[in-house]
């Protein structure tokens, strides 16, 4: 077969499997898992095959005209550089050791099939949107990620919480798609074509009109899609669907479609020096404000999420800097950590009894109960910390010396302020990800909280699948020598600088998080576990009960209170509350936007009631009053019509009498 034909049928088969899922998962329920699993490993071997034929030599190019429109032309097109080949084969790796995963995970799940073929929809989604070689076709796949995450993330729709995550996944990423659009059909009339090369060709020419605002329109579709300040706020709410979809959403799909956009389309990006500047800055506030949200999270999943939403901040910190092979490499290293990190969380929670949420100030002896997770999760904080020689070590310091090439004035692809504005903030976020990374490591897996109900040892096909993952977490770093060959050439290796600046303050953070954990825990060790329940107004207290009244459940009947050893109070002090509620961004948007739309409908209601229906009710019972009237009159009687007839002619004669005096 040509490297165009696989390259079609990467995409094609999990979606031929999402279809059969759906059709026959209900009626031949043997066929489920292999619908689910099979197209899914086909499919990464395929992108494996592709990758290997691309070689991160010239871009594969394909296109037909999908139809004609009269003016833009619409192109059913391919375009696979190295950025194309090796994200592709970064969904598939994901995208099957979340489908074996599930297989475990949900085993007793009624709805399994439909999830599974979403699953598969979801992944075959994304893999359009990184093959696609003309915008209207990558708009398809963008679109189709949001509804699968809307019925993904929704998956447990009798709890509230998940009803309620599902809307606003897809309320928060719709707003930011409509001029995500907008700015689509802009950049389409500029360059006179929605095909991604042709586009490229133009701004290469300088030909785009409009590039600040077009530039600035995407970045909010971006925004929404991977999460970014201040359309983040969907995703640490999206926990509440099944672990394995945070994984997918998290580590190669969705959140990973924003960055990747900007990466393929970065020349239209760098034609406005403003909207560099823009995306430094929303990339700074993504990565220092989730890292100290991170810090004070007790769910780990939500950790974990406030933590994806960071490492995307340092995504696009490298796109703002001009230096889109960091970017991407740092969205492969991450895809691989983050995943086992969810799917690890996923053990724990298995083991907990549940299969939404796990508090991590409730945990005990996790250790030796999930030694597969302790130790690949191990890895994966380790490599999330960037602690050398774990892959995001290189990853991340890939993109904090690209940061510093640029503030020291050494690239010409983007403004110096970006430059600086990226490095601050990256290593501020270096100190702040190593410190929720040890807490995390530390509460649940050394914390004191109440033991939870031994459920076995967990499945083969959920452990199996993090050590497959504990790979490229560990050793993806060696690949940084050859990646450049597939990312144009530009330097991935890591800089004295930034290394020793980057190591130094996770260190910090890392021994700091540390010494806190000890002094909380000796004082802890003074007071019983539970002590804080009676007291309401000791630090934290208010919170840690509502931790109990949420996460009790899984671990059985427990009335004390969680762990009070948490080092994360300790060094976020006051701004702890602040944190742990996301900075009160959802109240200022429920101030701004919510409750004005919904007291403007509730307005609408009252004038539809009260007024138009009023109206309505009236133009009905007016001539209903008319007619009664009319009907009373016409009595029957003789006498009564003579009656009238004579006082009528009185009535007149007296009339005519007047006027004829006044005449006079």
């Amino acid at each position: 077969m040509t490297t165009t034909t696989l390259a079609v049928l990467v995409p094609l088969l999990p979606f031929l499997g999402a279809v059969a899922g759906l059709l026959l998962g209900r009626t031949v329920p043997g066929l489920v898992r292999p619908l689910a699993v099979l197209p899914a490993l086909t499919s990464l071997g395929l992108a494996a095959v592709v990758a290997v034929r691309q070689g991160g030599d010239a871009a594969v190019d394909a296109a037909t005209q999908l139809t004609p429109t009269g003016s833009v032309p619409i192109d059913l097109a391919l375009h696979i550089d190295g950025f194309a080949a090796l994200v592709a084969v970064l969904v598939g790796v994901v995208a099957s050791c979340v489908q074996i995963y599930s297989t475990a995970y949900l085993r007793d799940d009624p709805r399994y099939p439909s999830y599974a073929a979403l699953v598969s929809l979801f992944t075959s989604a994304m893999l359009l949107v990184v093959y696609s070689g003309d915008l209207m076709v990558l708009l398809v796949g963008w679109e189709i990620m949001g509804i699968c995450s809307y019925f993904l993330v929704g998956h447990y729709w009798e709890t509230p919480e998940a009803r309620a995550a599902s809307l606003k996944a897809f309320l928060v990423t719709k707003l930011g798609d409509v001029p995500f659009l907008i700015g689509l059909f802009a950049l389409a009339v500029d360059a006179g074509s929605f095909r991604i090369t042709e586009i490229l060709a133009t701004v290469a020419q300088g030909g785009l009109d409009h590039p600040t605002l077009i530039a600035l329109l995407l970045l909010a579709g971006v925004a929404g899609k991977s999460a970014q300040f201040p359309l983040h706020t969907w995703l640490p709410d999206a926990m509440a669907g099944p672990t394995p979809v945070s994984a997918l959403i998290h580590a190669a799909t969705m959140v990973a479609a924003g960055v990747y956009f900007v990466a393929r389309l970065l020349p239209v990006f760098a034609a406005s020096a403003a909207a560099l500047v823009v995306l430094a800055v929303m990339a700074a506030v993504t990565m220092a404000g989730s890292a100290l949200a991170a810090l004070a999270q007790d769910d780990i999943k939500r950790v974990l999420a406030y933590s994806t939403i960071g490492q995307l901040g340092y995504m696009t910190g490298a796109l703002a800097v001009g230096d889109r092979g960091a970017a991407v490499f740092h969205l492969l290293s991450h895809g691989a950590f983050k995943a086992l990190l969810f799917l690890a969380a996923g053990v724990i929670i298995h083991a907990a009894g549940t299969n939404s949420l796990a508090a991590m100030s409730r945990m005990k002896d996790l250790r030796d109960r999930v030694p597969d997770a302790y130790w690949t999760m191990t890895v994966a904080l380790l490599a999330l910390a960037a602690i050398p020689p774990f892959s995001g070590f290189f990853s991340k310091e890939a993109v904090l010396g690209a940061a510093e090439h640029t503030a020291t004035g050494h690239a010409d692809s983007a403004p110096a302020a970006a430059g600086w504005i990226v490095l601050v903030a990256g290593l501020v976020a270096a100190l702040l990800t190593a410190a929720y990374a040890t807490r995390l490591w530390l509460l649940a897996f050394r914390g004191r909280g109440a033991e939870a109900p031994d459920h076995g040892r967990q499945p083969v096909a959920m452990t199996a699948v993090l050590w497959v993952l504990a790979v490229p977490s560990l050793a993806f770093g060696v690949t940084v020598g050859v990646l450049p060959d597939w990312f144009d050439g530009h330097k991935l290796a890591p800089t004295l600088t930034t290394s020793v600046l980057g190591t130094g303050v996770a260190l910090v953070g890392a021994l700091v998080t540390y010494g806190a954990w000890r002094h909380t825990t000796a004082l802890a060790a003074r007071v019983p576990i539970g002590a804080v329940a009676a007291h309401p107004d000791a630090d934290g207290g208010q919170v840690e009960a509502e931790a109990i009244a949420t996460h009790a459940p899984a671990y059985g009947n427990v009335a004390s209170a969680p762990d009070p050893a948490d080092p994360g109070r300790l060094l976020l002090g006051p701004l702890h509350r602040h944190a742990a509620v996301g900075f009160h961004l959802d109240a200022l948007y429920a101030a701004l936007f919510v409750r004005p739309v919904q007291a403007g409908a509730r307005l609408v209601r009252f004038l539809d009631r009260e007024v138009v229906d009023t109206y309505v009710r009236g133009a009905g019972t007016a001539p209903r009053w008319l007619g009664a009237a009319v009907r009373r009159a016409q009595t029957g009687n003789v006498q009564t019509y003579l009656s009238a007839l004579l006082a009528g002619t009185v009535v007149l004669a007296v009339a005519a009498i007047l006027v004829a005096t006044a005449g006079a």
